[in-house]
């Protein structure tokens, strides 16, 4: 048994990045089929992005299709274009807590309201000699999952 106090319930998102959006539009929604829903824009993350999902409901998957404003500009969102995974997580709050204690980096902003709404905070893709986990080269997304998912994921946990 684990002291963890904090589940990782499944994955809420993938990041794809690239010099275009209307290709990575084009590969995605239009080749692949998936739904577009949204869009964000943040000069502060350089960022212009598509929101596109796959299934439904609460397991529902996005996939950010994201180009930069600038593409001199960092964080360089297009490199590599697999930005970064996201994963639900049923208590962010502790997740970060515990993994802070046990030597994760985070990258700096904290948790913080992100694109689709969610409290969200990123696993830097690299540690350090003050926290020297990382994501072992990817960024990794951590989303606080809405009361919805979090059940929907204890019901099949629970049948399983």
């Amino acid at each position: 048994m684990s002291d963890r106090p904090f589940q990782v319930l499944g994955i809420q998102q993938i990041a794809v990045g690239g010099l275009d959006k209307l290709a990575l539009r084009k590969l995605w929604v239009e080749t692949l089929g998936l739904t577009l829903t949204g869009d964000f824009q943040s000069e502060a993350e350089n960022v212009d992005e598509d929101i596109a999902v796959c299934g439904s409901g609460p397991f529902k998957v996005e996939v950010d299709l994201m180009q930069p404003i600038d593409p001199e500009k960092r964080p360089k969102v297009h490199e590599p274009a697999l930005n970064h995974v996201g994963l639900w997580i049923d208590d962010l709050r502790a997740a970060v807590a515990w993994l802070e204690a046990k030597g994760m980096r985070f990258t700096p902003g904290g948790i913080r309201r992100g694109a689709s709404g969610h409290e969200v905070c990123f696993v830097h893709p690299k540690g350090n000699a003050d926290a020297p986990i990382g994501g072992e080269g990817v960024l990794i997304e951590l989303v606080q999952a809405p009361p919805e998912v979090v059940k929907a994921f204890e019901t099949i946990e629970a049948a399983g």
